[in-house]
């Protein structure tokens, strides 16, 4: 069994979780995303299954950050392309995984991600085959994608990516499976992604991202405004 190659898009953290704005200055939004990449770098470097972890950014501090983890970083700027969807093409071309490979593609905001939950993704890529789909708390975007060599479909990510990832699939004969577990399905982008965050990681004190909000002075202050927002000022807009 070839374990798995990983690949993790980053933007750069200045121009991190912009819609964070009114909870979170922007020192503290670099902090976050920072802090949820490294649990992310974390659980994919220390999982069995999977072997070259590739860090996607030109984010200034990417190559301290993936080697802190025993990453690779890929810069951007490297691959002549634009657009997420057109980067990680050629990304995934560079990494040429192996006949038989698996290849993880997921987003730096998990949080809650887990060694279970991407053990969950192999074993069900490996014995169904085709594509997985780990889609987000809605049902709509994808946060994650499972493929080996040769199931691949162009990938998707933006406005309903879920359906739109299912529907490449189906017309390239790609089997897909969609997939959704808390530690997939939790990415953060705007207030009420917070407020869940905030209560799954009350009282922890693992990873990187509980250190920055469980416990502390931040934490407590983005409760206290997440409490006080008018309905309606915390809606969901991203999907992808």
């Amino acid at each position: 069994m070839s374990v798995a190659q990983a690949l993790v898009p980053l933007k750069d953290l200045v121009q991190a979780k912009t819609r964070l704005a009114g909870l979170l200055r922007p020192s503290e939004r670099r902090a976050l995303a920072q802090a949820m990449v490294q649990d992310v770098l974390s659980v994919l470097s220390a999982h069995p299954e999977v072997g070259p972890v590739t860090l996607l950014s030109d984010d200034p501090g990417a190559d301290l950050l993936a080697a802190k983890y025993g990453c690779n970083c890929l810069a951007e700027r490297e691959l002549g392309a634009l657009g997420l969807n057109a980067l990680l093409e050629e990304a995934v071309t560079r990494l040429a995984p192996g006949a038989g490979q698996p290849v993880l593609v997921l987003h730096g905001d998990l949080p809650l991600l887990g060694r279970d939950d991407i053990t969950a993704v192999l074993a069900l890529q490996r014995h169904r085959g085709g594509i997985v789909i780990g889609c987000d708390r809605e049902g709509t975007g994808t946060n994650l994608l499972a493929f080996e060599q040769g199931c691949a479909v162009p990938f998707q990510f933006g406005p309903d990516s879920c359906a739109r990832h299912l529907a490449a699939a189906a017309a390239a004969g790609v089997p897909a499976r969609v997939l959704q577990r808390p530690g997939i399905a939790l990415d953060i982008d705007g207030p009420p992604d917070m407020a869940v965050l905030l209560e799954a990681l009350d009282g922890d004190e693992t990873g990187e991202t509980a250190a920055l909000l469980s416990g502390t002075g931040l934490g407590a202050r983005l409760a206290l405004a997440l409490e006080t927002l008018a309905p309606g000022t915390h809606g969901r807009t991203r999907q992808c």
